[in-house]
């Protein structure tokens, strides 16, 4: 079941808005591809976290 408008994974409740939209987003992509919500679920979070850790990390550089 794919995720929309606010509607997201128990398990990401209690992330930050910003992580929790863009591991919606990860989630959203590979269930159409995998069809398998527990690997989306969880590939989604992971992926949201690297990708804002690697953010925060190109902008300390940029300073």
């Amino acid at each position: 079941m794919p995720w929309y408008n606010g509607d997201y994974p128990p398990s990401y409740k209690n992330q930050p808005k910003k992580i929790r939209d863009k591991a919606t987003e990860i989630a959203n992509e590979v269930l159409k591809t995998t069809g398998n919500e527990g690997e989306a679920i969880a590939t989604g979070l992971k992926q949201a976290r690297l990708h804002f850790k690697k953010e925060a990390g190109d902008k300390k550089q940029q300073e």
